[in-house]
């Protein structure tokens, strides 16, 4: 039998160290692959480690447990780790793996542990249900859904995870949209159109129909000898056309 995996996601590091401490206690076969301090860490652990399980604390940084959580459906086991016992139970009425609040009781956790060694030959349960009874954490867009926090993007034969807060500007590009950072860029199938939808209007601007610009990394605007508006980059050389559209969003510039 292949040695179980995990990964502890906790933001708090006596908490997390802690947990780990008691899972080594009560179930010693396990093997904690990686810990992570935020969403976005925990997201790209689930990525490249496949654990078995998923300890993951509903508050987190960067992206919240449960945006993890709608990630991990299906693919491991969860666990919720949670301060807020309506959570909790919510989501282990609605059919979650399991939970344990803070601060970790040896007792709850051992009740969990042993679920989740009777659970391990079966499929992952389904959060579904779970997610939507915890419902929409707050700050969402437009269409009522949590703004987009991450994107799997293509970097030429390899899959990255790309935080929001990385991206310069996002360009259509034929089939494709380029996702522009500082450092480099990479390409996603999903249409610009639905970005607009999916992102943060204040933090991501459309400026052109095929360009959304990230507004922390402007540094201001020109023009060209044809008079037309262009926004320089705080990071990168090349300068963005401003459709006449959106030139209203600089005009305090």
């Amino acid at each position: 039998m292949t040695t179980p995996t995990a990964i502890v996601a906790e933001d708090e590091a006596t908490l997390r160290h802690q947990l780990i401490e008691q899972l080594g206690q009560l179930w010693p076969e396990l093997d904690v692959v990686g810990e992570a301090t935020d969403g976005v860490q925990a997201l790209r652990l689930l990525d490249e480690r496949h654990p078995d399980v998923l300890f993951l604390d509903i508050q987190m940084p960067g992206a919240t447990g449960l945006e993890v959580a709608r990630q991990a459906n299906g693919r491991c086991h969860v666990v919720f780790v949670t301060a807020y016992d309506q959570h909790a139970v919510a989501a282990f009425d609605q059919g979650a793996v399991d939970y344990v609040l803070k601060p970790v009781a040896a007792a709850r956790l051992f009740t969990a542990v042993s679920r989740l060694k009777q659970r391990l030959g079966s499929p992952p349960a389904r959060l579904d249900a779970a997610l939507t009874q915890l419902g929409s954490p707050a700050g969402a867009t437009a269409s009522g859904r949590q703004p987009l926090r991450w994107i799997n993007a293509s970097v030429g034969q390899n899959l990255k995870l790309i935080t929001v807060d990385e991206v310069t500007y996002f360009q259509a590009d034929n089939k494709y949209t380029r996702v522009v950072t500082n450092d480099g860029e990479a390409l996603i199938r999903k249409p610009l159109k639905e970005l607009v939808e999916e992102l943060d209007p204040v933090q991501f601007w459309q400026i052109h129909r095929s360009t959304l610009v990230n507004a922390t990394a402007i540094a201001g605007v020109t023009r060209d000898f044809r008079g037309r508006m262009l926004v320089k980059l705080k990071e990168r050389p090349e300068t963005l056309l401003v459709s006449d559209t959106y030139t209203h969003l600089f005009r305090q510039m």
